[in-house]
């Protein structure tokens, strides 16, 4: 285990070290966007109703690689990425899997704040409100 992280930190590292190499919405990664944007989730769909057009002042784009990684939602101005948390993310393997890709975009400046599905659902206007507060650079978790 210990070596696992230390092989994680290191590939931090390097991933900070070329973070003006970093490429954005990569080519090759195409195909999983679109399959992904047709596969949303009801919740998914509900938010980008809200976050297209600029609703909120920013441009969002849904499905949105960065690096290996595909955001659910993406505002590249504010480098602030959503993801919408099913039930799948209680996994603790899912966990392990979302803490690495959460601190791989976190070094490349990239924010990430994570909505639940039924957050969306039943508090839809709480969920837009710390949006909008985390794109003026407060953080709310």
């Amino acid at each position: 285990l210990l070596v696992s992280l230390l092989i994680q930190e290191r590939e931090i590292c390097k991933i900070i070290m070329m973070k003006r190499q970093f490429v954005f919405n990569a080519t090759r990664m195409k195909e999983r966007r679109k399959d992904l944007r047709r596969r949303q989730t009801n919740s998914e769909e509900l938010l980008w109703n809200e976050l297209r057009a600029h609703k909120l002042g920013y441009k969002f784009k849904r499905q949105y690689s960065l690096g290996n990684y595909v955001a659910d939602f993406f505002c590249r101005e504010k480098k602030l990425a959503i993801e919408v948390e099913g039930e799948i993310h209680k996994r603790a393997s899912v966990q392990k899997y979302d803490t690495y890709r959460m601190r791989y975009l976190e070094a490349l400046g990239v924010r990430v704040i994570r909505i639940k599905n039924e957050e969306i659902i039943e508090r839809l206007d709480w969920v837009l409100k710390k949006i909008r507060i985390n794109l003026r650079g407060e953080v709310v978790k």
